[in-house]
């Protein structure tokens, strides 16, 4: 069973989209921060107060689903090229939300209740995403699937997009500064 946690076209700059349950949170443009640990870079899920999504688009529209399952997904369809997983650990009486670069555009997450989640993240279009930047069209597109789970290291399962190839190179692989 799936429920629905958030379907929508996502306006952001610079690419970033933030589900947070912190007080104060979202992407600050410390990758450490987010990502220490991880050998994934583009879902940074070290910082305890939420966890940030990098988008391939600079601006404009993004797809994005986010989905609460009962169970842990089986494999990946392929037409996701880029696939990672994380944990998140969401604390009692959290406000959880979403959020684009400096808070331009928010919104209400509900249904997502207290505990630990894997986290898989699926994108196809990274590469046509960011040559079009800055397009009125849609180009990139996001899934979001969350389960509980006990917490487990990050993980690369499939990369498909040379720009995700590039995330990973350039803010993954923090294991070896953690």
């Amino acid at each position: 069973m799936e429920r629905v946690l958030l379907d929508e076209v996502i306006s952001t700059d610079y690419g970033q989209f933030d589900v947070i349950w912190a007080d104060e949170g979202g992407f600050d443009g410390d990758f450490d921060r987010f990502f220490r640990g991880q050998d994934n870079g583009l879902v940074g899920a070290a910082d305890p107060g939420g966890v940030y999504l990098n988008l391939a688009r600079r601006s404009g529209g993004s797809p994005v689903r986010i989905v609460l399952v009962d169970t842990t997904p089986g494999t990946p369809d392929p037409s996701w090229e880029d696939v990672v997983e994380v944990s998140i650990t969401v604390p009692e009486a959290s406000n959880v939300r979403w959020c684009s670069w400096a808070g331009e555009n928010v919104g209400a997450i509900d249904g997502l209740g207290a505990g630990t989640y894997r986290m898989r993240v699926s994108a196809r279009g990274r590469d046509a995403g960011h040559a079009d930047e800055f397009g009125k069209e849609s180009v990139d597109f996001y899934l979001a699937q969350l389960w509980l789970d006990p917490k487990a290291p990050d993980a690369v399962l499939r990369v498909g997009s040379a720009d995700a190839a590039y995330w990973h190179e350039e803010v993954g692989s923090r294991q070896a500064r953690a």
